[in-house]
């Protein structure tokens, strides 16, 4: 079975390729073509693959290329993991936004619309080469924004391209390792949209455990969401929020943390891994070894502004081994081998969620099987939720028609609508701001 990974050359691709090592079942991944447009990003990646498979007899073999078609042709699965602009991007959106006073993470506010706008028509081309040149290929993407790019890509692919994040499963995990639960076992009752969804229920043999939770203040507070969002929140939630919430909730508080660190995450990881792929790159260093310990200082940096503006402390170190990689992994294995299982996707909402259209991507639990992703039944949200993912899924729809249409008007009216973004003049000076430092977004006119 052949996978391609478009976004070879990124940092995060030796965790996939683990996943595909420890894989040992039949009809597993025998080749692995990573596409990447810097070569030297390639070269680098592949070294730390070349390292990781040393002790496998039997490691998929890969081979890299900077040719998109040739990389999609014969493709069985392709795994999306691009970031159009790079990290210079990144540290622009974010640089731009916070000098208007409002919010530039990568999928969140201002930063994500920007992201999107210069994302989504690459997303689709690849899309409509994928539909030419592999059109029995399912394609997994984790592209950011996530929800945004695979609702784009759906609109060539159909149910054939599924979103993947680590978020929700994360915040399962420590949920359940929390109430004592064995996470495989528990049914966790999680809805929204790609970074902004809600754990409503978790059941294990039946029983839902999440009112356990929110009685103990001890239990409520010795999670990573328990003490990013504050015991007494949560208990107002009557839920447990995916952690970008808390741009949302306490978006005055990390503006400030932000405008005041430093570096911007962006900006931090840009000088981060360009030190990495240069100290990589040399022929006496172990390339695996700088790999690992560049990931273990990413991971333990992740979300640090808001952690420090709620004071929530260290991450804990079960909280440090990613997971989107097992997830993408359990995905293909479950589609190419049938091994039906339930994951927390993005996919076509096809009347999950009543107040949104079939085609919104949404993220659900989903039963998956030979024939794709199915999203689950699952309850309405309440009120406040509703009002928040209609109103993002709002502006989502505004960044494809501007993506689709080139309007600038169209991409001014996707920021000020946003729920962070607090004025139309702020929306039209960032719209100023980032076709000044994006080529990417020169279509906008």
């Amino acid at each position: 079975m052949r996978l391609t990974i478009l976004g070879g050359g990124g940092f995060r691709v030796p965790l996939v390729y683990g996943a595909l090592l420890a894989d040992r079942g039949e009809g597993r991944v025998t080749e692995v073509v990573l596409h990447d447009l810097d070569a030297g990003r390639l070269h680098t990646v592949a070294r730390v693959l070349a390292e990781q498979a040393s002790a496998v007899g039997d490691a998929p073999r890969v081979t890299t290329t900077t040719d998109l078609d040739e990389a999609l042709r014969g493709a069985d699965f392709v795994f999306s993991a691009i970031r159009v602009g790079g990290l210079e991007g990144r540290a622009d959106d974010e640089r731009v936004a916070l000098a208007e006073g409002v919010l530039g993470q990568e999928t969140v506010g201002a930063g994500g619309v920007a992201y999107g706008l210069r994302t989504v028509p690459v997303a689709v081309d690849i899309a409509r080469r994928v539909a030419r040149l592999a059109p029995d290929a399912w394609v997994i993407n984790f592209t950011n924004p996530a929800g945004l790019v695979t609702e784009a890509m759906s609109g060539h692919l159909g149910d054939r391209v599924i979103g993947i994040c680590d978020s929700p499963v994360g915040l399962g995990r420590r949920i359940a390792r929390v109430l004592g639960a064995d996470p495989k076992e528990a049914w966790i009752d999680y809805v929204g949209l790609n970074h902004l969804g809600w754990v409503r229920g978790l059941r294990v043999a039946g029983r839902d455990e999440l009112p356990r939770l929110f009685a103990d203040p001890g239990l409520l507070g010795s999670f990573e969401e328990g003490r990013l969002f504050g015991a007494d929140w949560l208990r107002s939630l009557g839920a447990v929020p995916n952690e970008y919430l808390h741009y949302y909730y306490f978006n005055r508080e990390t503006v400030r943390a932000y405008r005041e660190a430093e570096k911007t995450r962006g900006a931090f990881l840009r000088d981060q891994q360009a030190r990495f792929y240069e100290e990589a790159g040399r022929a006496d260093v172990s390339a695996l070894g700088a790999w690992h310990r560049t990931r273990d200082e990413r991971e333990a940096t992740y979300m640090a502004e808001n952690r420090e503006t709620a004071g929530a402390g260290e991450r804990e170190a079960d909280d440090l081994s990613g997971g989107y990689e097992k997830v993408a992994l359990a995905l293909m294995r479950a589609i190419a081998r049938d091994e039906r299982t339930t994951l927390i996707l993005n996919v076509r909402n096809q009347g999950t969620l009543s107040v949104l259209d079939p085609d919104a991507v949404i993220e659900v639990p989903c039963l998956v099987d030979a024939n794709g992703a199915h999203p689950v039944a699952v309850a309405p949200l309440p009120g406040h939720a509703t009002g928040l993912v209609c109103s993002v899924k709002a502006v989502e729809r505004e960044v494809l028609a501007a993506a689709e249409s080139g309007s600038r008007t169209t991409a001014v009216k996707a920021f000020a609508l946003h729920p962070l973004v607090d004025s139309v003049e702020v929306a039209r000076r960032l719209v100023d701001g980032y076709t000044a430092v994006h080529p990417g977004l020169a279509y906008l006119k």
